[in-house]
């Protein structure tokens, strides 16, 4: 319950003073943040080239995943790279490339929004956990993108300027699970 005293909006409704803008000026800036990240997402998708995502010169993914070992961050994170993710890169390599193109492309048209900040969050903190401390890494930019992706998820941002916005007064009126599901993850 906030402390701050309570104001009548000129719809009539009772908000907390000095509360969250939500003007369009406001909308326009989230709906531009999701979609600045999608472009992020999707640009950093160029340099995970199949087939080998460059297992076979250890450059590109390949590169940046090995850096979890040859510069741990987290041991637990470091195993699971070593036994489990490096001996089925390839399968490793191609659903980062899904998941990646993925975020970017479901962010851009702010479809599933939620969701997709969700995994938005897992994904930087797997890459977090594989290149914090490598040499030249600047530690900042994961951190900006883990806090980009909280206020994805906080603001729900894909009601801005995206599908989201548009599709959610029809899954409110579902009895369909799906449209349920997607209710709460836009």
């Amino acid at each position: 319950m906030s402390d701050l005293p309570a104001t009548t909006t000129p719809a009539g409704q009772t908000a907390a003073a000095e509360g969250i803008d939500s003007g369009r000026s406001a909308r326009a800036v989230i709906a531009g943040l999701r979609i600045a990240v999608a472009l992020l997402w999707i640009q950093n998708v160029s340099w995970k080239i199949p087939p080998d995502f460059g297992r076979n010169d250890h450059t590109g993914l390949f590169q940046f995943t090995s850096y979890a070992l040859e510069h741990p961050v987290f041991p637990p994170f470091s195993w699971l790279i070593q036994y489990v993710v490096l001996p089925n890169f390839t399968l490793f390599g191609y659903a980062t490339l899904l998941v990646e193109f993925s975020l970017g492309a479901f962010l851009i048209v702010g479809l599933l929004t939620r969701f997709w900040a969700a995994i938005g969050i897992i994904q930087t903190l797997a890459i977090t956990l594989s290149v914090l401390n490598a040499p030249n890494e600047w530690h900042w930019s994961y951190y900006l993108m883990l806090a980009v992706h909280a206020v994805l998820l906080a603001t729900a941002a894909g009601r801005s300027a995206g599908l989201d916005g548009l599709l959610r007064p029809h899954w409110r009126t579902s009895s369909n699970r799906l449209a349920k599901w997607a209710l709460r993850a836009s």
